[in-house]
């Protein structure tokens, strides 16, 4: 067994495909009339991936769109699995990979900072000792008592990056919703995220920006096609890749 102060996340021989279908039909009678239509490909995602990702390491996961990026993220979560390999992580795990996930839209940003929080395990005396400093980060002000509902995506952000922060959480995944909202809080959370990476949280996102990429991590994996093509310090990968796609 590996040793969690040394090992936070072990991807092992991990593939992930998808059947995409080609013309589906939707009614019973598309289903009677166009029977030949449900044709199916398979597509291959991730093939035969394997990395391990160290305690304290800040690692970027680059590549154009399709490569598999986000794909390898939501199966560290456990949103989905693969069909073949396995995913180890050692720690707490929180994620924000879909803007508002876990949200209630008619209850007030308020409540919906309990029934988030609640998910990623912490007591109702923990979120109360959070809920001003959760608040105050997210700067919603006295929105944080309107329906989530009326929430702008940069609002619903602000909130979601808000909680996901302060559960004291070992691993941070984070997918490229950072890229909503504006500029002031995009470097506020970019911020947080180096004061967690020198608190030795380790952090692994998905990002477009190259420059977040320098900034911020230790280590950037370049994938492409589903497979990994590069993998180590992050301004050695990022010249190779924008060789190959710029």
């Amino acid at each position: 067994m590996q040793n969690s102060k040394e090992k936070r996340i072990i991807v092992q021989d991990v593939s992930k495909t998808f059947n995409i279908y080609m013309d589906k039909a939707n009614s019973l009678k598309e289903k009677l009339l166009f029977w030949n239509r449900n044709k199916k490909e398979k597509r291959i995602v991730l093939k035969d991936i394997n990395l391990t990702i160290n305690n304290g390491e800040a690692v970027a996961l680059i590549g154009v769109n399709g490569s598999g990026k986000s794909t390898l993220l939501k199966l560290m979560t456990k949103i989905i699995y693969p069909n073949s390999g396995k995913i180890e992580t050692y720690g707490k795990l929180t994620s924000l990979l879909e803007l508002g996930a876990g949200f209630h839209p008619d209850f007030s940003g308020r409540e919906n900072i309990y029934f988030n929080a609640s998910i990623f395990g912490l007591t109702k005396k923990q979120i109360d000792d959070r809920l001003n400093d959760i608040i105050e980060f997210s700067e919603l002000g006295s929105y944080i008592d309107n329906p989530v509902r009326t929430y702008s995506s940069g609002m619903y952000m602000r909130l979601a990056f808000a909680v996901a922060i302060n559960v004291d959480a070992d691993i941070l995944l984070v997918d490229e919703i950072l890229a909503v909202g504006d500029q002031h809080f995009q470097e506020k959370c970019i911020s947080k995220m180096k004061e967690l990476k020198e608190q030795g949280k380790t952090m692994v996102f998905v990002t477009h920006s190259m420059n977040t990429v320098k900034e911020f991590c230790t280590r950037t994996i370049w994938l492409s096609n589903g497979v990994i093509k590069m993998d180590g310090n992050p301004e050695e990968v990022i010249e190779e890749y924008l060789k190959e796609t710029l």
